[in-house]
């Protein structure tokens, strides 16, 4: 299968994406075609990432200094002390905003570097090669950047659209299926948002997804980055429609952060844990059609992930995830601002909800 080039055109910047396999190996080239020039480069490895992809990627990139900054990826290590860390080895070597920052990694990795460029001197160049199905299909596009504080996730950042996106399948084949589950979480949740259409593909192949079988897993990326770009095309910034994109995501981050990020839940399974609750909570609500319920829940149900609640939560954890939901960047009152979903292929923005009301929620999933 040819490589797919899709380009995403934002008040910001214009930039392509790149999806194909074994496209690291003609890095050089991609730069050459799109224009994008540096003296020195700074690359962010996330220590996951095989070592022999990064001397590929190394070898292929042709500038005076190429800098490897190694990241250990983790929701802990993505706060302000790493990008200092960042900060002061950009310093050391005297980059300048003609300059270049890679991110060679998961959403993590992106999330940082993406960061740090946006900072370093008002703007670096910034070239974002993401390494695991989440970011290739989600983080890696539209621009934000950000860390965690002890007050939640993702509370300090930024926006700043890449200049370039590469996204080599053959960089998923050393991935564990729990990651490629974690990925397909956010496929399903474009599909949602998007079109039955879509959902409808996903329900007949997600095995061969799941499996990196072309074209289907190339299909897969291409729907998700084109429902993507779509949004983010029409709010860079997410003042209004790109809100959708969090569908799932209040629950999500919630539920992470009440496990202090522990390893028992990762991001993307927070996220399917995200899009059941909040399945659940419309269709308490009479907002969403039980048919359709049924349908997101069934197709959930063959990822074969812990679907309960109770599996990672106690009743005692509802405050905490209470006043996470509360600290979430959507918020603007003492009320939980929630996107809901009316049918497939169509959400609901800025439903605010008392907390005594998802309390309640809760309190029926927790039964111990």
């Amino acid at each position: 299968m040819k490589k797919i080039k899709l380009n995403v055109k934002t008040k910001s910047k214009s930039y392509p994406i790149i999806i194909g396999k074994n496209i690291i190996q003609k890095i050089s080239n991609i730069l050459k075609l799109n224009d994008i020039n540096f003296e020195k480069i700074l690359i962010i490895a996330d220590t996951k990432v095989p070592k022999k992809k990064l001397n590929i990627l190394k070898k292929k990139i042709i500038c005076k200094k190429i800098i490897i900054h190694s990241f250990n990826s983790s929701e802990k290590n993505k706060n302000l002390k790493s990008i200092n860390l960042i900060l002061n080895k950009l310093f050391k070597y005297n980059f300048n905003r003609n300059d270049c920052i890679l991110s060679f990694g998961g959403g993590i990795t992106g999330d940082v570097s993406g960061f740090v460029a946006s900072i370093f001197k008002r703007g670096l160049k910034f070239i974002n090669i993401p390494t695991t199905l989440l970011a290739q299909v989600d983080s890696s596009i539209g621009g934000k950047t950000g860390v965690n504080n002890r007050y939640g996730k993702n509370l300090i950042g930024s926006f700043l659209q890449p200049d370039l996106v590469v996204s080599d399948i053959n960089l998923l084949s050393s991935l564990p299926k729990r990651e490629l589950i974690c990925g397909y979480g956010e496929i399903l949740k474009h599909s949602i948002i998007s079109d039955v259409k879509n959902f409808k593909y996903l329900k007949k192949n997600f095995s061969k997804i799941l499996k990196l079988k072309t074209p289907f897993i190339e299909k897969a990326i291409a729907d998700s980055c084109k429902i993507k770009r779509k949004i983010v095309q029409k709010d860079e910034k997410e003042k209004n429609i790109r809100k959708i994109l969090n569908l799932g995501h209040t629950f999500a981050h919630a539920y992470e952060a009440t496990l202090s990020y522990s390893k028992k839940l990762n991001h993307g399974e927070a996220v399917i844990l995200g899009i059941i609750s909040s399945a659940k909570f419309s269709l308490e609500n009479n907002i969403l059609i039980k048919k359709d319920y049924k349908k997101i829940i069934n197709h959930i149900s063959h990822l074969k992930i812990p679907l309960n609640l109770n599996f990672y939560f106690k009743k005692k954890d509802i405050n905490s995830i209470i006043k996470y939901m509360l600290s979430d960047k959507k918020n603007n009152s003492s009320k939980i601002n929630l996107i809901l979903i009316k049918k497939i292929g169509k959400v609901i923005l800025n439903l605010k909800f008392d907390q005594s009301k998802i309390k309640k929620f809760l309190s029926k999933e927790l039964i111990n």
